[in-house]
């Protein structure tokens, strides 16, 4: 009875079963998007399933020559690691099979007896299956499955055609795997075909860097991109992807420009993945900074660095020039990743080539001479294309027109100042002596009496003060004033008891005599000091009343609250006291920087007209600024004084008619013009622009 009628059907029929699931779920696998030892691994070992093989090894072909195990079952039991030979017998049998593309059936230890040296064979105890893994185009690889050898001639061919068949199922993977490689190559030229025509469109350095960081972001598939420019030592970052403007005083763009600047100094990348062991110790501090700000994973600066053609460079060292510094750097970074691909340093690397040169073309181009300039006349050339040549010409003829009537036609020049309105009388209370305000008898608006000669009843003239303003006090002035009172009592008590010593004592000597009356003299000498000092102490406190100075009105406002507890010093301003009935003025603070047309316009009028008053002056209040008043300017102060925002400022007065200004408020606001002649309109208008081109451009280069 034969083997096949000896065994179970129903047995047969499951096998039958299970090595067709086993085949489904090949062609599933082959079907899908695994990863290749993914689906290297879950193919093999269906496959040894399926034929109850002892083993089996999928090699393919690496670099397009090389074989590299890709999956392996009890490879081990082979011992092809262990024999030199046997091992280079091996790849010959399957270096074979990759050239034939067809499969084979090898018994045992064929390599001992009918395999020469260094020919194909198999070294192995088991029947080797072998069928290629061969696409339309090319062979990629070998699968090798270990048999038993002890099975029947029409058995090992069903095993060879069960290999054949599945290999034929997995190139479908690789056809599959090619396709995709080939439609993400092509898609990745397209995406660098746009990326390479994007950053050459513009020459603008500014622009190109925004299209290389936001298209280069892209490209390398990273989460954040950014371009610096080098500014001598100092790097400067001009572009980040996503951020159309910069902050350039956040902390994150200020330690991103440090850190670029500590990286382009060394000229080495730097790829930052969580250790910073071998970095210099500058690109580390700077490093750390940035970290512990923007919290990236992985951190990438690459100096962007034009590279001298190999046909240019010398061969003597000694001739060789040093290698051009950076022209800027690249920062890539990962937020939650910290491992890069190494697809993504690839085309990190393709960024940084055409970066370089996209970088190294816009800045070259920026920074030829008068580059603005002819930039503007390169885009001012259709003014001259025929169709537009008359309307130039006339706008051209308009502009020469205007040149000539400003520099030709005359206009008033008025010098404009700022200034208040004061009565021409006025005086400021000063304080006498150091202290602090105690009490304020005044207010704003009182009506004062100054100093003056009184005759008493006996005809004889007394000084009467004026009206009492305010109290001071100072207290150390008054405990200096008691102790030196209680200093000249002791004196007198002392000189007192001396004279009565020599006057009750019978028994004194000549010398004791001498002695007592010496220390009398003394002690008179101090006391005459004591007695003066004491005088000036009672001047000082009788300068602690503050009196007025002279007849009229306090014009200082709500002086209660601002003086009283208030410390003030010697020669300080308390309050200013007006005769508002009598004559007005006007009290203008003219900026150094134009007093020199005053006094050349006061020069030709007292050239031109003697009896001239002074120069005109128009003026308006601010509280009444729709009437304009007349005055006449007196009087220009020889010496300047700082004043707030104005700089030095020279004081100038103006007559004017009281009589002109309904209800004057001392201390009002007004606008005065100074007449100064008549001057060609353009000068009128930009004498500040001219006295400047003099001052800060003409005098220092000319």
């Amino acid at each position: 009875m034969s083997m096949e009628s000896s065994l179970d059907p129903q047995l047969i029929e499951q096998t039958k079963k299970q090595i067709r699931e086993l085949v489904t779920e090949i062609t599933q696998l082959s079907r899908s998007d695994v990863a290749p030892a993914e689906f290297y691994s879950g193919f093999l070992t269906r496959v040894i399933t399926a034929l109850a093989a002892n083993g089996g090894a999928i090699w393919t072909l690496a670099d397009g020559s090389r074989l590299t195990l890709q999956s392996q079952v009890n490879l081990q039991e082979t011992n092809l690691r262990e024999d030199e030979k046997a091992l280079k017998q091996h790849t010959k049998l399957l270096q074979k099979v990759l050239e034939s593309k067809e499969g084979e059936l090898v018994m045992p230890n064929s390599s001992s007896v009918d395999i020469a040296e260094g020919e194909a064979g198999n070294p192995t105890p088991f029947l080797l299956v072998l069928g290629p893994l061969a696409t339309d185009l090319e062979t990629v690889g070998v699968v090798e499955i270990f048999q038993r050898p002890d099975t029947p001639a029409h058995t090992q061919k069903g095993y060879l055609r069960f290999v054949t068949q599945m290999c034929e199922i997995a190139v479908e993977y690789v056809k599959n795997k090619q396709l995709r490689s080939f439609s993400d190559r092509q898609l990745l030229w397209n995406q660098l075909e746009e990326f390479t025509r994007l950053i050459h469109t513009s020459l603008d350095p500014k622009q190109t860097a925004y299209t290389i960081a936001n298209e280069g972001r892209r490209l390398i598939e990273c989460d954040r991109l950014g371009v610096a420019i080098q500014y001598g030592k100092r790097s400067k970052i001009v572009a980040i992807s996503g951020q159309d403007i910069l902050d350039n005083r956040s902390n994150t763009v200020r330690l991103l420009n440090k850190l670029t600047s500590a990286v382009t100094a060394v000229e080495e990348p730097m790829w930052y993945m969580g250790d910073t062991t071998n970095f210099a110790p500058q690109v580390e501090d700077a490093l750390q900074e940035y970290i512990d700000e923007s919290h990236s994973k992985m951190v990438a600066v690459l100096p962007l660095m034009k590279s001298i053609p190999e046909d240019e460079i010398p061969d003597d060292p000694k001739l060789r020039e040093k290698p051009p510094a950076p022209i800027g750097a690249l920062v890539v970074e990962l937020i939650e990743n910290s491992r890069p691909t190494e697809q993504m340093r690839q085309r990190t690397d393709v960024v940084v080539k055409h970066a370089v040169e996209a970088m190294g073309n816009s800045l070259e181009h920026e920074r030829l001479f008068l580059m603005p300039l002819w930039r503007f006349i390169g885009n001012m050339s259709w003014v001259v294309k025929a169709r537009t040549l008359p309307k130039t010409i006339l706008v051209l003829l308009a502009i020469l027109a205007a040149i000539i009537a400003v520099c030709v036609i005359p206009a008033d020049f008025d010098i404009e100042a700022t200034g208040t309105l004061e009565p021409v009388d006025r005086r400021e209370v000063y304080a006498e002596i150091d202290g602090e305000i105690d009490q304020v008898y005044v207010h704003h608006g009182d009506k004062v009496v100054g100093p003056s000669q009184q005759k008493d009843a006996s005809g004889k003239e007394t000084f009467v003060p004026g009206t009492r303003l305010a109290k001071m006090r100072n207290i150390n002035l008054q405990i200096s004033q008691v102790e030196t009172r209680g200093k000249i009592e002791a004196i007198l008590q002392n000189i007192q008891s001396k004279q009565r010593t020599l006057q009750e004592e019978r028994a004194l000597t000549v010398s004791d005599k001498n002695r007592i009356q010496g220390e009398i003299l003394e002690l008179k000498k101090e006391l005459l000091s004591q007695q003066t000092q004491l005088r000036h102490q009672l001047e000082m406190l009788r300068d602690l009343d503050v009196c007025a100075v002279c007849d009229g009105v306090i014009t200082t406002w709500d002086v209660q609250r601002n003086l009283v507890g208030r410390p003030v010093q010697r020669g300080q301003i308390l309050m200013s006291i007006a005769q508002p009935d009598g004559d007005w003025q006007l009290s203008l603070d003219m900026p150094e920087r134009r007093i020199g047309q005053i006094v050349k316009a006061q020069q030709r009028l007292a050239k031109d007209s003697p009896d001239a008053k002074g120069l005109p002056v128009k003026y308006i209040l601010a509280s009444n600024p729709s009437v304009q008043l007349q005055g006449t300017l007196d009087e220009v102060h020889l010496t300047a004084e700082v004043r707030g925002q104005d700089g030095a400022t020279i004081n100038m007065k103006v007559k004017i008619n009281k009589e002109d200004i309904e209800n004057p408020n001392i201390g009002a606001t007004v606008t005065a013009n100074v007449y100064c002649g008549r001057r060609p309109i353009g000068y009128v208008w930009l004498h500040d622009a001219i006295a400047f081109f003099y001052s800060k451009i003409w005098f220092r280069w000319f």
